[in-house]
């Protein structure tokens, strides 16, 4: 992924109060707005630039602040000091970055497992599968980290690099597991007839 440089043009400042609502509520606006990435200038108070995705999300949770008790005012600006916003964007990517991190720093112990149970011949599709569960998780993680990357941040690409190796080490353990375990074609290759049990079915 190409890192963005460019501005966004227009942002949204959120101010969003949930005093005098439920402590459910508090906590479902703290997280829907880290899952969509806000940069929080002060407490209840964040910016976000005004994409297609932030601006519907936005929409909708500002309307549910106000049906359950709270408060949210939702404004459009942008920024008079291009170096400011470029500030800004540069703290964005601090935080993905962050979290890319993260994914680098976890990636290796699957790699790692794949190894071991390679060198220790446990090369079964029981394997698979719990490596397989782990891949996706992987996947959904760095899918969420990259809806909330708006401007390229820098390690975006060796976090996606590092998830598609270890879905190739994966992909070639597998077939390795194939090979050990036998393919269901085995018997019909080497000529020899499946031994069948016949059941009465009376």
């Amino acid at each position: 992924m190409t890192v963005d440089t460019s501005h966004a043009a227009e942002w949204l400042v959120v101010s969003a109060s949930t005093a005098g609502a439920s402590d459910s509520l508090r906590v479902q606006v703290w997280r829907k707005l880290r899952s969509l990435g806000a940069l929080y200038l002060q407490q209840s108070v964040c910016l976000l630039p005004a994409r297609e995705r932030p601006v519907r999300e936005v929409r909708r949770l500002s309307d549910r602040i106000r049906r359950e008790g709270g408060t949210s005012r939702v404004l459009r600006m942008a920024f008079a000091d291009p170096q400011e916003e470029s500030d800004v964007i540069a703290e964005l990517n601090s935080a993905r970055d962050g979290e890319y991190a993260e994914v680098l720093e976890r990636i290796p112990a699957l790699r790692q497992e794949l190894a071991q149970e390679r060198a220790r011949g446990r090369l079964t599709y029981a394997e698979v599968e719990e490596s397989e569960a782990d891949l996706n998780r992987f996947r959904s993680w760095l899918a969420k980290i990259r809806e909330r990357d708006y401007f390229g941040a820098p390690m975006g690409d060796s976090a996606r690099a590092a998830v598609a190796d270890a879905a190739a080490e994966l992909a070639a353990f597998e077939a390795a597991a194939w090979e050990s375990e036998g393919s269901p074609s085995d018997a019909s290759a080497t000529g020899a007839a499946p031994r069948l049990r016949m059941v009465d079915p009376s």
